[in-house]
């Protein structure tokens, strides 16, 4: 068992975001030891982590972040340097429909983490760091000039936005008052791999292909700023390890697209790749009604984190997409266990019987 100079909890490591983040740590710092923490909710999939679920520094712990006593447990075997926290329920519609779960886990599961943390650092605060990983959504709606800054009021239009502004202010409030070691991001959308179906890329993707209606919000005029999640992952990692302490960091791709549009590009790709007629494609775009308080466009400067910390995206939203389409076109087994749930098996058949 090799040496490990930290021991970094990763919350949600089993999501699309937290995925991408313990591959790049495991890859980049073999010196690290990652105990990726998920309670294997619906977008939670084990299967995301295959390929590096055997590397010496990479543990695994189906653990709730409401549940203090695990909580403790854990930090009391492990003693960790550092918490990168993206655990959160995520999905605007799902936070429509059951908006306590989203306060559960977002606001109650943040301060609750928090606590823990602050319980077990008290004696060595100034080694450790809470590096929690928020939404763009949290400063509402812009029209259509503008941009969101660090300094944009709050301004949340969704439960789920509320309930990730909630836990923002609740980092903040433990940084003022009992001086935890905090650093913060907000980040616009992501796309890329092993991205739960249900979101608006790997939806069309997916439905594109098996030639099923393409379901539209409104006119599709909402405009939002895309970011590549390996990118989103690489600025997690120089913000970690080089933000400030009470410092927020805008993360965005620079890269605004109506909805619309993107199916549209996304409709040409995939006719191109599955040799359909183009066009073809996008006879199945079906409008629907507009989801309730739908922001009509975020778009975020990343200029801070630029000029502070070096960071700035590697790709062109057009390269990204047509990567982004091939890994879902080549990965059918993945895409089959999400959409038939079967991937939920996967902690049971794996770990439960160690």
């Amino acid at each position: 068992m090799p040496d490990f100079t930290k021991t970094i909890l990763i919350t949600g490591g089993a999501g699309f975001i937290g995925s991408h983040v313990v591959r790049l740590f495991i890859r980049k710092y073999p010196h690290y030891r990652i105990v990726n923490l998920d309670a294997l909710t619906y977008a939670g999939n084990l299967e995301n982590l295959k390929d590096v679920e055997q590397e010496p520094g990479y543990h695994f712990e189906k653990a709730d972040i409401t549940n203090e006593e695990e909580l403790n447990s854990l930090f009391a075997r492990y003693t960790f340097d550092a918490i990168i926290h993206l655990a959160a329920e995520s999905h605007v519609d799902r936070s429509i429909m059951d908006p306590l779960a989203f306060v559960k886990t977002n606001v109650l599961g943040t301060a609750n983490l928090l606590n823990v943390a602050r319980k077990h650092w008290k004696n060595d605060m100034n080694k450790k760091r809470f590096y929690h990983v928020s939404t763009d959504e949290v400063y509402g709606s812009l029209g259509e000039e503008g941009f969101f800054t660090e300094s944009t009021p709050y301004d949340p239009r969704s439960p789920y936005s509320a309930s990730k502004a909630s836990s923002d202010h609740f980092v903040m409030a433990y940084y003022h008052t009992y001086h935890m070691p905090v650093v913060m991001s907000n980040c616009s959308n992501n796309y890329g791999s092993h991205h739960f179906p249900e979101k608006l890329i790997p939806l069309m993707i997916n439905n594109i292909k098996n030639g099923r209606p393409l379901p539209v919000y409104g006119k599709g005029e909402n405009v939002r700023d895309w970011l590549w999640v390996e990118d989103h992952a690489r600025a997690i990692d120089v913000i970690f390890h080089e933000g400030k302490n009470g410092e927020k960091y805008n993360v965005g791709g620079f890269n605004e697209w109506k909805n619309i549009d993107i199916v549209h590009l996304l409709c040409d790709i995939m006719d191109k790749k599955l040799g359909r007629e183009k066009g073809e494609s996008a006879r199945l775009i079906h409008y629907v009604t507009d989801r309730p308080g739908h922001d009509l466009r975020y778009a975020i400067d990343a200029t801070k984190l630029n000029k502070e910390l070096g960071w700035k995206p590697s790709l062109q939203f057009e390269e990204g997409l047509e990567k982004t389409v091939d890994w879902y076109l080549g990965n059918q087994e993945w895409v089959n266990h999400v959409t038939s749930g079967d991937y939920q098996h996967y902690y049971q058949d794996q770990y439960a019987i160690r």
